[in-house]
């Protein structure tokens, strides 16, 4: 009898993939999906831990499967519960002191262990923790994936060597890591012959890939985005995160010189103060990430802009804040990610001096919000009128509907027959609605 899995994801587009891959691993151990909790004889929650109080969400999630768990016994019937990804990483000793219910635990660089350990607790019902950063690549002991959305994501890099003082990528995914190009050309392919004709590449930051090619070069981003826009039947390709260091020359003609690249761009910036920044570890001034915005808009002038900003850091001031919000009038956001700063433990902001009180924060993140906002509803009228390519993705909010998205990341939804599901349409759009677009087909 075919078993349950359901798979519980938190964070980035890089869980996102990493939960889909995982989908693939356990494939081979006979479990298939399933849509709640209740039904599953394997629940894994694929964590984050770059939001406010992560490891408490998840301890909170842990205590609602363990009632259910408890529940299933009576029945005489079993569940099983794994975490992964970076709340596993950082706290797995933690999490078995805390949750001695969970029966494995692994992290982001082991999950392609997960069939074997599976099996195992299958066998022997032996608990596990697996958080090591293994010499070779788990890319290449996953299997070919065997399905894929009209829109995919695909890592290609992995890990970071920025050590910016408030995150804890580096310690949760380790080293920055390229996936050597074949690789990454030949998943593409896989993913296009199951039916994507959008590829997102993913990685801390992304832009800074350097994957290895069969001549023993380095392939950077730039030049792996032209060579994938040759496979056949790919339309659209989009990448994030970028760090605004890593954003070279050749990369940035690339938005000019590849019609598959899309006019989307993610660049975190993080604070408008330099000496904010030089606080963060950023590595980058206020006018440079200036410039680098300047470069790409000459390169493509409808180019839109999405920015990560953080506010109340340890010793913001006023000032500091008002550079931000300058910087913010001077670029101009078609969307942007806020938050408050929280400290993470095992950080070296966490013990910075300067902490701000939640007060203080909550007033410069309401302020921050109000101009984003103002900007992206701004940004999304005028694309009223126009005609857009919008990749057909999924079925839209009302009956007869499709929704997918512009070239430009909106949601946009469109009276349209199901046979254009997984295609690219002309749409023109009607309305800027709160959060997504209105459109018709283009006649």
């Amino acid at each position: 009898m075919t078993k349950k899995l359901f798979i519980k994801t938190y964070g980035c587009q890089m869980n996102v993939y990493d939960s889909a891959r995982m989908t693939d691993v356990l494939g081979g151990q006979g479990y298939a999906t399933c849509a709640t909790p209740e039904e599953a004889d394997l629940v894994v929650i694929n964590t984050c831990h770059i939001r406010e109080k992560a490891a408490e969400k998840v301890y909170s999630e842990l205590g609602r499967l363990n009632a259910l768990r408890r529940f299933r016994r009576s029945e005489g019937r079993d569940l099983r519960i794994a975490v992964t990804g970076c709340v596993a990483q950082a706290e797995g000793g933690e999490m078995q002191r805390r949750a001695p219910f969970v029966d494995l635990v692994v992290g982001p660089q082991a999950y392609h262990r997960l069939g074997d350990l599976v099996a195992a607790l299958e066998a022997t019902k032996t608990q596990a923790i697996d958080t090591e950063f293994p010499v070779v690549s788990k890319f290449d002991a996953l299997p070919a994936q065997t399905s894929s959305a009209a829109a995919a994501f695909l890592t290609v890099q992995e890990g970071c060597d920025k050590f910016c003082t408030f995150c804890v990528v580096p310690y949760t995914r380790g080293a920055e890591y390229s996936r050597p190009f074949a690789d990454v050309h030949a998943e593409a392919e896989r993913l296009v012959e199951l039916g994507a004709r959008e590829i997102t590449l993913l990685g801390q930051n992304v832009n800074a890939y350097h994957g290895e090619r069969a001549d023993g070069g380095r392939c950077s981003l730039g030049e792996l985005v032209r060579r994938l826009a040759e496979i056949p039947l790919l339309q659209r390709i989009r990448y994030t995160t970028s760090h605004p260091l890593d954003m070279d020359a050749d990369l940035i003609r690339a938005h000019a010189e590849v019609p598959a690249l899309m006019p989307f761009v993610h660049l975190p910036v993080q604070s408008g103060s330099d000496r904010i920044l030089a606080a963060m570890n950023r590595r980058h001034r206020a006018d440079d990430y200036r410039r680098v915005v300047d470069a790409l808009r000459d390169a493509r002038s409808d180019i839109a802009l999405s920015g990560d900003f953080i506010v109340g850091f340890p010793g913001e001031t006023d000032a500091d804040f008002a550079e931000t919000l300058q910087l913010v009038d001077d670029v101009g956001y078609a969307h942007a990610y806020s938050f408050k700063y929280s400290p993470r433990p095992g950080t070296p902001a966490a013990d910075h001096d300067g902490q701000l009180t939640d007060t203080v924060k909550e007033e410069r993140l309401a302020a921050l919000l109000a101009k984003l906002e103002t900007q992206r509803l701004a940004f999304d009228k005028t694309m009223v009128g126009r005609t857009l390519d919008v990749l057909l993705e999924r079925g839209g909010r009302k009956p007869g509907q499709l929704a997918g998205r512009s070239p430009y990341m909106h949601a946009v939804h469109v009276d349209a027959p199901k046979s254009l599901l997984g295609s690219v349409a002309a749409v023109e759009v009607v309305a800027a609605n709160p959060n997504s677009l209105t459109g018709r087909l283009a006649r």
